[in-house]
Order: C-alpha cells, then structure tokens, then sequence
C-alpha cells in the first residue's frame, strides 16, 4: 500500500501477509527526537503488525520535535505544559482514526509503542480513549494523571493490556515514577507488565526481547 496524509508526518512500514486489515503499531518518539528515531527497529518487530511512526508537532531548536514542552528552568524543576500535551494527545487519538480509514488496518488491534514522552502520551491515550488502543508497550516513562481525560475511570478497560519498563539507573524521569505505573493500573483492573533495566535513559538490548516477546503473546 502506497503511503497516505495523515494529519502528522510520519513514517510507514506495511505489514507482509495477505490479511486486508491487519494489526497496526503506532509509535510515538521522546523529546526532541523525530519520527525516525523508533522507526529504526521497525524492521526487528514482528511482519504481521502495519507499523507507523508518528512526527510531534512543536518544532523545537536547534533540531527535533515535541509532543509538549518541557520548561527545564521551572522553579519547581522540569515543567510540563499539560495544555500542550492534551492538545497531542487529541491530535494521536485523531490520526489513529485516519490511520484505521485510510490505511485499512484493524480497529482492534491497534498497539502504541512510545518512548519517555512519546510514553507519557500513550498513556494518555489509552486510558481515555481505551475503546482505540489495545496494546501499549511504554519505555521509561510514567503516568501523567494531569493529562487524561476528565471522568477516565469510567472507561471500560477490559481489554487493554500494558506493557511497561524502565532503567533503575535513569536521571531524565526518575523510576520511582515509573514504579507507580503497575499499581496505578492494577487499581483500575488493567493488565499489566512492569519490567526494571540496569540502564539509563534508554532501551536495553535484553529489554527489547522481552517487549517483542510480550507482543507475540498477544
């Protein structure tokens, strides 16, 4: 299949087998990276998935993009414009419409693979628009409660599962944020696998096993 608009750029891997609708992996980047930057292991991820990699749409300087900015000289530390990253996250929910009409994928299948924010916004999107996600894997990232939906714990959430995990040693998002994850989602009955790495700010080789692992069960 040819590559269509969507209303973010993005990157577009088809899936390789006959299915006419078949599973889809949307993924979405940190901060002040770009769409090609997860799109670089599509190719290690399983054929059957359409892959998709999203570009964020605030244009940073000098270089890369964001889902949000992130305000480093904040008196309180680092400062999130939750405005911004509910904006995004409307603007994800939409092209996971446009990808599933134009791209003819399965409505439900659809995975999010993010990474630190690209993370944060999965979350989001899941947790408010569950009936659109089935499938999150989500790197070194947490759960911002400032940026769902109002009234998300009404969702029916009974068939998103979640996949998380997280460097011990990470000085960009500390892992006792990460830590709240599972318990955060346990409480709202959702299935959930939290996973620890002797890395940093990144994704363990031993790590991306296990993410492909878990979505080959799934």
């Amino acid at each position: 299949m040819e590559k269509q608009t969507l209303l973010l750029e993005h990157n577009f891997r088809p899936a390789n087998n006959s299915s006419e609708n078949p599973p889809a992996i949307i993924m979405l980047h940190g901060f002040g990276s770009d769409e090609n930057d997860l799109f670089s292991f599509a190719n290690e991820l399983p054929e059957k998935y359409a892959i998709f990699s999203l570009k964020a749409p605030i244009r940073l300087e000098p270089y890369g993009n964001a889902w949000y900015n992130i305000y480093f000289d904040n008196s309180q530390g680092k400062f999130s414009d939750d405005e911004q990253a509910i904006a995004s996250r409307e603007l994800v929910s939409k092209c996971i419409d446009e990808v599933i009409e134009k791209y003819k994928v399965d409505k439900n299948n659809i995975t999010l693979l993010g990474f630190s924010q690209g993370t944060i916004l999965s979350f989001a999107v899941a947790l408010s628009y569950p009936e659109k996600v089935k499938n999150v894997i989500g790197l070194s990232g947490y759960i911002n409660v400032d940026i769902l939906k109002e009234g998300y714990t009404k969702n029916d959430f009974s068939k998103l599962k979640i996949y998380t995990s997280h460097g011990n040693v990470d000085q960009v998002i500390p892992v006792e944020w990460a830590r709240k994850t599972q318990p955060f989602l346990k409480n709202l009955n959702i299935d959930c696998t939290y996973s620890e790495f002797p890395v940093g700010h990144g994704v363990a080789p031993q790590n991306f096993y296990e993410l492909k692992n878990w979505l080959e069960n799934q």
